[in-house]
């Protein structure tokens, strides 16, 4: 455990940016899941919706550096391609 106050200090942070990067990444697992569902449920309007705040959240965690850029970018990819297979 850290003994420095800095150490201490440095722990605190950690700590709450794990909290944040979970809670961003639980945050995009049920967006990414919302729109699997539509899909599957063939609705198309709900889909593009559904998508259209999905990539939102993706970027969003991209930008604050939970998810590499790259990363971000496939998902937002694989799902838009899926929507659009629709219809």
């Amino acid at each position: 455990m850290a003994t420095h106050k800095s150490a201490e200090k440095r722990a605190r942070q950690s700590e709450k940016r794990r909290m944040r990067n979970t809670s961003a990444r639980t945050r995009v697992k049920t967006s990414v899941k919302a729109v699997l569902k539509s899909v599957e449920e063939k609705d198309v309007e709900k889909s593009r919706e559904v998508l259209f705040d999905t990539t939102k959240t993706i970027a969003k965690a991209a930008a604050r550096g939970i998810f590499h850029k790259n990363t971000a970018a496939r998902k937002i990819s694989r799902l838009t391609k899926k929507v659009n297979a629709l219809g």
